[in-house]
């Protein structure tokens, strides 16, 4: 079809098609012309290429404009709708969508603060622990914490939600900080108990504690007949008599500072204990296993029992020496 404002023409293929056209423009025109005295009007004719009736369409100019005035509009109000429409729809998603992570966060905030929770229970097992370790340790030294870590905290003059039971970030912050600061005092102090048993652990493996030789004990620490001369003299050490050839050992970690041989002592051995400034002496030994400089354990063997120097029988006369002051080998025998 062809719309015709005014007139309109088709290829009808005959003489009676155009006839038919025509009558059609002059109805319309006789029809619009005489409406002008009244209003001026719009006519459309719609004329089918095959045969048929055709139709015919008449507006008035105020329609008309109207028409041109209120079809925009509407194409714009519906575009502009749709604009919206499909604003707002990628606004809902958007809105799902962070809907969707607020409570993942939500979630993972949860979880937050339950690991808050066992970190704080975890600190507090630690802090008792520390508390034991201290009293067993009997630390009094200025490296020692004897009071908590300071932990910031909320004044007078701050507004604390104490209604709310679900802590607040910044509350969990807080938390955190406290934590942090508790560990690194418990850390401080732990390295001093460290530091203190590696020093305590020393000191006692360097610190004499055992019998030299398995026998038994036939002259102490203390005054008697000398058994060569007869005179009361002072006896500065212990005499543990066994076989001959029987082991003896070192009765504590050292450094061997000498093996020689003179007349009172016999073939002897003295030990360094550096760390506690101790010095270990075994006289009488018929061999030494040890050398100048070497270093040995609790419990190394020395030497064997013999009866070199000024000896009545095989034996193995012992002292404890601290700045040059012989000590009683007995106050330093825990085995027996």
């Amino acid at each position: 079809m062809r719309l015709l404002s005014g007139f309109s023409v088709t290829n009808k293929g005959s003489d009676e098609g155009f006839k038919e056209i025509f009558l059609d423009i002059a109805r319309a025109f006789c029809y619009s012309n005489g409406g002008l005295m009244r209003e001026k009007q719009f006519s459309f004719i719609i004329i089918p290429h095959s045969r048929g009736k055709q139709k015919t369409f008449t507006i008035s100019k105020k329609a008309f404009k109207f028409l041109t005035v209120f079809i925009p509009l509407v194409f714009i109000v519906l575009t502009a709708f749709l604009v919206d429409y499909f604003a707002m729809n990628g606004t809902r998603q958007k809105y799902k969508s962070l809907k969707q992570e607020n409570y993942e966060q939500k979630e993972t905030l949860v979880q937050y603060q339950k690991s808050i929770n066992d970190l704080e229970a975890t600190i507090e097992e630690f802090e008792q622990y520390r508390t034991k370790l201290n009293i067993m340790a009997g630390l009094k030294s200025d490296e020692v914490l004897e009071e908590e870590p300071g932990v910031g905290g909320p004044g007078h003059d701050q507004d604390v939600n104490t209604s709310n039971p679900t802590p607040t970030p910044v509350q969990d912050l807080m938390r955190l900080d406290s934590i942090s600061q508790k560990a690194a005092g418990i850390q401080d102090n732990l390295n001093t108990l460290t530091n203190f048993f590696e020093d305590q652990t020393i000191t006692l493996a360097q610190t004499p504690s055992i019998m030299p030789t398995q026998g038994y004990i036939s002259s102490s620490y203390k005054y008697r007949t000398d058994p060569f001369t007869g005179k009361w003299t002072f006896h500065p050490g212990m005499d543990i008599a066994t076989q001959h050839g029987n082991p003896i050992i070192a009765t504590a970690d050292g450094l061997v500072i000498s093996t020689k041989t003179d007349k009172m002592g016999g073939k002897t051995v003295k030990i360094s204990h550096p760390k506690t400034g101790y010095v270990t002496v075994y006289c009488h030994l018929s061999k030494f296993l040890v050398k100048p400089g070497q270093r040995v354990k609790r419990g190394d063997t020395i030497g064997l029992i013999g009866r070199t120097g000024r000896a009545r029988g095989p034996h193995v006369h012992y002292e404890v020496r601290l700045n040059n002051k012989r000590l009683n080998p007995w106050n330093f025998i825990l085995d027996n």
